[in-house]
């Protein structure tokens, strides 16, 4: 992972990973050509982390941006890139975790991931898609002690270097802590200045789980999230103090906080200056004020609720506390 000057950090499978990524989310329909040429143009600009997933249709894009980067020359090797792809909920099934990994390889025309991840800790039908999730009768609890299994035997085989976690609770983590032989190196969740993790930040840490903040900019522009972040006076009045943007001291919290990020646009600038957060911090002062600003999730995943489905409320899929 040379010629970036993104820091990195080591996962407890002893694999490094660069602080900073790329996701790939948007809207979930066949990536497109813009998405590769953003994707490429990030490598060309020194991003070394790309995350995407099964269910965001961009595992293509994401693989063909990588082969034009090798013969481009931007990288050296595939091995300088950390990639992580996710298993989708239909595909969480113990019978069926190999297969799901295999054809994200074959998407991203890879010999292996970075990093798997469970994406969320709910099983779907097999074969829902993103258009059935309003369908609660697709709705199943997770094995998890069976589908954790076949993830640890996915690392083994060296289809993947580590695994991990995404919108799991502590509560959730500490059951498949209970019987796992390889712990999650990585928790990917919503986090940002208005929604903090504390608590799950805490827990994950004290496991040797890197949390993986999503949406730190709080997904402005899709249709859960909201202006909470880049509209916020604090945010705001600090960014025009310091001559940087509501983005860059957003990020930039993220990261002081200990934890890794996925940052997500395609804008050939923004890309550059969601780039620019390592070589200066936030004074006390600042932190105190951001550490007060009001809390509320924006991805709240209120599809995987039913009366009669594994989850009967947002409490109990959160474990937050009704």
């Amino acid at each position: 992972m040379e010629n970036s000057d993104v820091p990195v950090i080591t996962l407890s499978s002893g694999k490094a990973m660069p602080v900073l990524g790329l996701g790939t989310a948007e809207t979930f329909t066949k990536g497109s050509e813009r998405e590769k040429l953003a994707i490429l143009k990030a490598i060309e600009v020194g991003y070394r982390h790309f995350d995407t997933a099964f269910i965001y249709q961009t595992e293509e894009s994401v693989g063909e941006a990588i082969a034009e980067a090798l013969q481009l020359g931007f990288i050296g090797s595939r091995d300088e890139l950390f990639i992580t792809s996710k298993l989708w909920c239909s595909d969480a099934h113990p019978d069926r975790v190999l297969a799901a990994l295999q054809n994200s390889l074959r998407n991203l025309k890879l010999q292996y991931l970075d990093l798997y991840l469970i994406h969320y800790p709910i099983s779907l039908k097999p074969g829902t898609t993103v258009k059935d999730l309003g369908n609660k009768d697709n709705l199943l609890p997770m094995d998890y002690k069976s589908v954790w299994a076949a993830m640890e035997e996915c690392q083994k085989l060296g289809l993947t270097k580590s695994i991990g976690v995404s919108n799991f609770s502590y509560k959730k983590i500490q059951e498949l802590m209970s019987f796992a032989n390889i712990p999650p190196a990585v928790n990917q969740v919503e986090m940002n200045p208005t929604w903090q993790q504390k608590n799950l930040r805490e827990y994950c840490k004290a496991k040797n789980i890197l949390v993986t903040a999503y949406s730190p900019l709080g997904a402005k522009g899709t249709s859960w999230g909201s202006n909470a972040v880049m509209g916020s006076e604090v945010l705001n009045q600090i960014a025009q103090a310091r001559g940087k943007s509501v983005a860059q001291i957003s990020l930039r919290w993220v990261y002081e906080q200990g934890v890794s990020l996925v940052v997500k646009s395609f804008n050939e600038e923004r890309i550059k200056e969601n780039l620019e957060i390592f070589d200066w911090e936030l004074t006390p002062e600042e932190l105190k004020k951001i550490g007060e600003l009001p809390q509320c999730r924006m991805a709240i995943a209120k599809f995987f609720v039913s009366d009669d489905g594994p989850f009967k409320s947002l409490e109990e899929f959160w474990d937050d506390k009704a």
